[in-house]
């Protein structure tokens, strides 16, 4: 397995509709997806597209909001109720042989693999094995680069 591009850092955030207008009239972001739901996950999201330093496709933001209380951004929410940082999500060529490895590595995988907010296989890796900071590895999308 190899580390892949760092696709997108997660915040959680109590409302997608205000974190919208910060990034877009504070911030100065100009790409911004149409929210949507994925109630499979319990969550809404959307993108904010950030430039590269060259023009090119940077780093996205990726804003979640819990669709219910079920959901498990809402016990991160009940502790942090302005929202935060949530994940950091890279990409790597083949999800499957990367929970292999990181198993073998002593990582705690948690759960199976299943599809994310980009249409790919994603699977989280525990914080306690990540230096504290929950890591989502995402299967890179066919059709990037």
């Amino acid at each position: 397995m190899k580390l892949g591009r760092l696709n997108h850092i997660g915040v959680a955030t109590p409302s997608i509709a205000d974190s919208v207008a910060y990034y877009r009239d504070t911030m100065g972001a100009t790409r911004i997806g149409e929210p949507f739901d994925l109630p499979e996950q319990g969550v809404k999201v959307c993108f904010v597209d950030t430039p590269g330093h060259d023009g090119t496709e940077g780093t996205q933001i990726e804003l979640i909001e819990p669709l219910n209380e079920e959901s498990p951004i809402h016990n991160f929410i009940e502790k942090n109720p302005k929202g935060g940082q949530h994940h950091v999500c890279f990409e790597v060529a083949d999800i499957h042989e990367a929970v292999e490895v990181m198993k073998s590595r002593g990582a705690t995988v948690l759960g199976e693999p299943r599809i994310g907010a980009h249409g790919t296989p994603i699977v989280f890796v525990h914080p306690r094995n990540t230096n504290g900071v929950l890591v989502e590895l995402m299967e890179t999308p066919k059709d990037h680069p």
